[in-house]
């Protein structure tokens, strides 16, 4: 057992012995540590096993060199003998070195003579060379200097480009190419700023220009329509959009006519036809945007032109505090505004890009709402109506021009309308006042012709015909008043004033007849008709005027048909059309009349009050003085004249006479029922506490006065008693009271076939107490009569029925 295991360990370290042989050093470590890991003592006997081998390997080293050692020795003797060869062949190399150094020494002084002129020429050569390269990049700077001092900065920008990409990088590394170079930055910083100087002057110049280059613009718009204006009476077309020339752009043939025309027009007149590049120069703007788009930079200097011309623009649509005193300050303030946009316009034609149409229309839709605020609020405070209707002509030629550029400008004609209707009001202000002057001036009476050529002038001016008055002989007088043809005639010029604003705002001649009637409509219904009105009520106004005022609007309404034929031959558009607007004359002159009528009622009431005033009855008398009252017989006489005033007026017409006498027939039916309720309100009145009989038949001569007046027939044309019926209530209550019928009336009340059917209980009861307290007072000492007893007795007791009547007449009502 111990023999196999001797065998194995002897084994296993001549493997470990064979490894170490053929191993590299660096990984002898586990080959060695296997020796460790074995059984115990493995390592002493390891090493026995290698000191025999090492002992082995000595040996045969040992054996080797043995071998070899007489040819190592021969080889030693043989290289001795070849040292003194060499030594030999070393003198002789030496020698003949120095021998060939020696001969050299003078080829090789001319060799390093001509080595030194290669180089020298050499460096002439490339300094040539690069002096070549060097001159052209001087060249061109002193060429961009020269452009500076010249002020050609477009030009200077291209020599720089031209420095900076082909010249200057061939040279790059000498330091007055890099000193340039770094020039180069800071001048073009230079002509940006330059040329940006340049655009400011520009854009303070077109500031300035503006008002003429709108002058011109409008100048010409205005020559165009005129021109459009002619050809269109003579070919009978319609409206052409006018074109213009500010910028250059002129149209080779203009509504179909040869521009030959044109330049015939232009030979009329001796004014050279100006474009903006006339009044403006534009080179700036153009040298400016090639600038910095040849430096990188254009977005920039299209939004600071951008920028600028938006601030501009508030500058010029800000007006003056005092434009609306004057056309002149409309005008200045238009032509700013054309100026304005007709630059835009030529930057945007001329310009690629500067500004875009978006732009303008961005800007021109800023500035017409700002225009139409502005012309709101300035027109506002225009009462003369010449004034508006300058600004509506300038308004449309202002809108004309720029419609020619291309702007829209509907709004602006939206925006006349809104100033017809400002302009409308002036002239019914003004014509009010012409109106007013009219009626003062007036004499209220009919217009006397002593002849036929008064009688043809009258008609002239105002459309009346009447077969009967023409028959008459002169001198004759015509129904109306002086005020009558007047108003007829300003009407026409207030037509004609009205049709100078509806020109040349390209509307249809139906919506300028509507625009007219409307208008027209306007100057009857509100302003002629407050005249009238006004004339109505003023004091001085008497009954006479009244009543020629009465025919005068007669008059006037039958001219109505007159004014709507005057109308449509002015707009020849025909009455029948349908959505024509009427004139509403007739109830504007309807009202005047009833109004007129109205004021000769109240006129003659107010008139019977004041006499109703100077009455002074003895309420108390014992007996009545046998004749009727003063005043009474003097309003009565008054009435009597006045009446016979309205029955003398002239009445040439057979209607005039018909509308004489019904007005008449109803101022006196309105005077006696006026009269008669205010005889009623005397005796009836609150603070009248007693009455005594005498009163009353004191009373009872008055009415009986009234009563011979109205069947006097004051004025013809009351049928039977009408008049005196409106007494009939003062005639029953009297008659009751003088007769004391008070079984009668108590008995028949309430049946339609009493005596006393007009006597009111209540208003009986009233004036029953008032002289049942006059008895008791005059009675106190004769109470002991039979007869004064039994009348207080049935005082008592008709007042006891009376009050019952009365207090049933509540309870059932």
């Amino acid at each position: 057992m111990a023999e196999s295991e001797t065998l194995e360990s002897i084994t296993e370290h001549e493997r470990i012995l064979q490894e170490i042989e053929s191993t590299d050093t660096a990984c002898v470590g586990p080959t060695l540590r296997s020796v460790y890991d074995d059984q115990p003592n493995a390592h002493k006997r390891f090493m026995e096993k290698l000191d025999a081998r090492i002992r082995n390997h000595d040996r045969e080293i040992e054996k080797m060199c043995n071998f070899h050692h007489q040819g190592f020795v021969d080889a030693i003797t043989e290289l001795l003998k070849v040292r003194a060869d060499a030594e030999k062949l070393m003198g002789q190399v030496t020698d003949t070195n120095r021998r060939l150094q020696d001969a050299g020494k003078e080829v090789t002084a001319q060799t390093e003579e001509v080595i030194r002129c290669r180089i020298q020429q050499r460096n002439m050569a490339t300094t040539v060379e690069k002096l070549q390269l060097c001159i052209p990049v001087l060249e061109m700077y002193s060429k961009l200097k020269e452009q500076l001092d010249s002020k050609r900065y477009y030009a200077a920008l291209k020599t720089m480009e031209q420095l900076e990409n082909t010249y200057i990088p061939r040279v790059s590394q000498y330091r007055f190419c890099q000193i340039m170079a770094e020039t180069l930055p800071k001048l073009r910083e230079e002509i940006k700023e330059i040329s940006m100087s340049d655009l400011k002057d520009f854009l303070e110049s077109i500031r300035k220009h503006s008002d003429k280059i709108g002058e011109t613009a409008m100048k010409q718009a205005q020559q165009h329509r005129t021109f459009n204006s002619a050809l269109q009476r003579q070919a009978g077309t319609g409206y052409t959009k006018p074109v213009y020339t500010l910028n250059g752009r002129t149209p080779t043939h203009y509504n179909g006519m040869a521009s030959e025309e044109g330049g015939e027009e232009e030979d009329d007149t001796d004014e050279e036809v100006l474009t903006a590049q006339d009044l403006v120069d534009f080179s700036p703007v153009y040298r400016c945007l090639h600038i910095y788009t040849v430096l990188g930079d254009r977005e920039t200097f299209e939004n600071y032109y951008r920028k600028q011309r938006k601030k501009q623009a508030r500058l010029v649509l800000q007006p003056q505090s005092n434009m609306h005193e004057t056309v002149e300050g409309y005008r200045k303030y238009f032509n700013q505004i054309v100026g304005f946009f007709v630059v835009e316009d030529h930057i945007l034609h001329a310009t690629q890009g500067l500004v875009t149409r978006a732009f303008t229309d961005e800007l021109w839709n800023m500035a017409l709402s700002k225009i139409i605020a502005v012309l709101r609020t300035h027109s506002s405070y225009c009462n003369d109506p010449d004034l508006v209707l300058e600004l509506k002509n300038l308004i449309v030629i202002f809108a004309d021009t720029l419609q020619g550029y291309g702007f829209p400008v509907n709004r602006l004609f939206d925006l006349l309308f809104e100033i017809r209707d400002q302009y409308n009001e002036t002239l019914l202000k003004k014509w009010a006042l012409v109106f007013r002057e009219i009626f003062e001036q007036d004499n209220y009476s009919p217009i006397p012709v002593e002849n036929e050529e008064e009688y043809k002038s009258v008609i002239s001016r105002f459309p009346f015909h009447d077969a009967e008055i023409e028959k008459q002989p002169f001198p004759k007088k015509l129904p109306m008043s002086q005020s009558v043809p007047q108003i007829y005639i300003q009407v026409k010029e207030f037509i004609y004033a009205s049709l100078k604003f509806s020109e040349s705002l390209h509307r249809s001649s139906t919506e300028i007849d509507d625009m007219l009637r409307k208008s027209t409509n306007l100057l009857l219904t509100r302003t002629l008709s407050g005249c009238l009105q006004n004339l109505i009520k003023k004091p001085h106004i008497g009954l006479t005027e009244l009543v020629q005022i009465i025919i005068n609007t007669t008059h006037l309404e039958q001219a109505c048909k007159y004014l709507e034929d005057f109308i449509t031959n002015i707009t020849n558009v025909s009455p029948e059309t349908i959505h024509t607007t009427r004139l509403y004359g007739l109830s504007t002159f309807k009202d005047a009349r009833h109004a007129a009528e109205g004021e000769i009622y109240t006129k003659l009431n107010q008139k019977i009050d004041e006499f109703i005033q100077l009455a002074d009855y003895e309420w108390g008398m014992a007996e009545s003085d046998g004749r009727a009252s003063g005043y009474l017989m003097d309003l009565i006489n008054f009435l009597r004249s006045t009446f016979q005033v309205f029955t003398h007026l002239p009445n040439n017409n057979i209607d005039h006479a018909a509308m004489s006498g019904k007005v008449a027939q109803t101022a006196c039916m309105s005077a006696c029922k006026h009269l008669s309720t205010s005889l009623m309100q005397m005796l009836l009145d609150s603070e009248l506490k007693q009455i005594s009989m005498g009163a009353i038949q004191q009373f009872n001569l008055d009415v009986i006065q009234c009563e011979l007046f109205a069947s006097s027939e004051p004025v013809p044309g009351f049928q039977g008693d009408t008049l005196q019926l409106a007494f009939i209530d003062l005639r029953q209550l009297l008659d009751l009271f003088m007769v004391w019928d008070w079984s009668t009336y108590l008995a028949d009340y309430g049946q339609p076939t009493s005596k006393y059917l007009r006597v009111n209980p209540s208003t009986a009861l009233a004036l029953l107490e008032k002289m049942k307290d006059t008895s008791k007072k005059n009675n106190i000492f004769s109470q002991f009569r039979k007869n004064d007893r039994d009348k207080q007795k049935l005082m008592e007791t008709v007042v006891k029925q009376l009050r019952s009547l009365v207090n049933g007449m509540s309870q059932h009502s």
